[in-house]
């Protein structure tokens, strides 16, 4: 698969869980639905690579890497931006998320010392900048109550959480380890470990088995974890974390258009030139070197 096609296809899948993740808030705890989430996930994975005969043995080091992989980006990340969502509005939300394009320039650059093009930083500043003005009227309403900084201090602790998760699958990468499997057991463990802070929490391991929950449920653990993360991943691998990265400025672009469709939102002049710059970002970040 081309590295055009993992970059769509990880866009387009990733923009429409905003949606999908809407429809798993109610009666289920939003730990408790993440759990879930990857538990399932991970049981595909593993099964299917029961299946294929693939190889599930691993050291013990390279046990504890995964733990951290699935520690930081399958479950405190998530947890954080759930959280954050109650106190403040999806669309900061997203904002503060963008960053993670950022965030792994810097971080391949402090670990891996992998210096980055100037056009990419440049990229990634247009990026950012349209995603703040996708959300600028959000923006403008921002209070400086103590929620609101409590909101921002979870999303921004979970940016940092996905950014430090993709530094460990970056060097579980370069160690040379399958992306399928160890992306099952990262799974498995992220879910462990949501759940034990569903259960710190005070959270109830409840089930909704309507139509609506257990569908979105379905959605979200085989696309929106399994595919998603299985393309997002592999490209990581293939053009390094600060280009992949930028699909999480992108992927809000994506959910407004859905939301466009289903929750009939209106455009504006602020919704045009924001996604006018994340397209413009998108080019300078995804061209190839000369």
């Amino acid at each position: 698969m081309s590295d055009l096609f993992l970059y769509v296809v990880t866009v387009l899948i990733w923009g429409s869980t905003w949606f999908a993740i809407t429809l798993q808030l109610g009666t289920v705890p939003p730990a408790v639905s993440v759990a879930w989430r990857f538990l399932a996930a991970a049981a595909i994975l593993i099964g299917y690579s029961l299946l294929r005969g693939l190889p599930l043995r691993f050291s013990r080091r390279e046990h504890l890497w995964m733990a951290l992989q699935g520690l930081l980006l399958f479950c405190l990340n998530y947890v954080g931006f759930y959280v954050s969502e109650q106190y403040l509005a999806s669309g900061l939300v997203a904002v503060i998320c963008s960053l993670l394009t950022a965030g792994n320039i810097i971080g391949m650059r402090v670990f891996f010392g992998v210096r980055t093009r100037p056009l990419n930083l440049l990229g990634a500043l247009l990026g950012i900048t349209g995603v703040a003005v996708l959300f600028w009227p959000e923006l403008q309403a921002l209070s400086t109550g103590g929620k609101t900084t409590l909101g921002m201090a979870w999303a921004f602790g979970a940016t940092i959480c996905a950014s430090l998760g993709n530094m460990a699958a970056a060097r579980n990468q370069r160690r040379h380890l399958p992306v399928l499997q160890v992306n099952g057991w990262s799974m498995l463990y992220g879910a462990l470990c949501t759940c034990a802070i569903a259960a710190l929490m005070g959270q109830r391991f409840t089930f909704e088995w309507s139509w609506r929950y257990v569908s979105t449920l379905a959605y979200l653990a085989v696309f929106g974890s399994v595919l998603a993360f299985g393309a997002y991943l592999t490209l990581m691998k293939r053009i390094g974390a600060g280009r992949a990265g930028y699909a999480m400025v992108a992927i809000p672009a994506v959910a407004l258009l859905i939301s466009t469709v289903l929750e009939n939102l209106q455009w504006t002049a602020n919704l045009w030139a924001g996604v006018a710059l994340c397209l413009a970002g998108n080019v300078l970040v995804l061209r190839r070197e000369a």
